[in-house]
């Protein structure tokens, strides 16, 4: 059953389902962020990652810290064809019935900017590492402290076999920016 704003409310304040929580809309001068009337809208952090330049390809299997540089900044510059990784303001606490599902927003998407996030999975916890790349011919400007996706939640009639927490997923608990990588053992 999808989740009204009612419900992310009480989650975010009984039970810190995500925090800092903001309880309204807030749209005036900005790229909206807070509480909607089916989802909420997540802000973009001000520290991201950046590939640094190179011939070698970027396997899901071999990814190093090493090919990314880390930076901040109260604006986000990202050249055509590229893509960043960036980090949501917001912490997640997921609860074990509930799913989250997350899109990139409207407005940004009208500049050629796509956000992706794979869905918050049943007790994950952490910040969102949010990949963001710019598919125009234009540079893209991103502004932190500003909404950027909307999760909408989703809670099944019955809790999963294993939860995210269970399967001791490698994202889990993730405070910083994260780049891809692959479970051992």
């Amino acid at each position: 059953m999808l989740k009204s704003s009612r419900w992310i409310r009480e989650e975010a304040e009984a039970h810190r389902l995500l925090e800092p929580f903001v309880a309204t809309s807030v749209r005036s001068g900005v790229i909206s962020y807070g509480l909607g009337p089916y989802g909420y809208d997540l802000r973009l952090d001000r520290t991201y990652r950046r590939p640094v330049p190179s011939i070698a390809p970027l396997d899901p299997h071999r990814v190093a810290e090493g090919d990314f540089e880390t930076l901040s900044s109260d604006l986000i510059v990202v050249p055509p064809g590229q893509f960043i990784l960036g980090r949501s303001l917001e912490y997640f606490r997921m609860p074990k019935k509930i799913l989250g599902l997350v899109f990139g927003k409207s407005t940004y998407a009208r500049c050629g900017v796509l956000v992706n996030v794979t869905p918050l999975e049943p007790e994950w916890t952490g910040y969102l590492t949010i990949s963001i790349a710019n598919c125009g011919g234009r540079p893209a400007v991103l502004h932190p402290g500003q909404g950027i996706a909307q999760v909408i939640f989703i809670e099944s009639p019955e809790a999963p076999l294993l939860s995210y927490k269970d399967l001791d997923g490698k994202y889990n608990g993730q405070d910083e920016v994260t780049v891809a990588k692959i479970q051992k053992g």
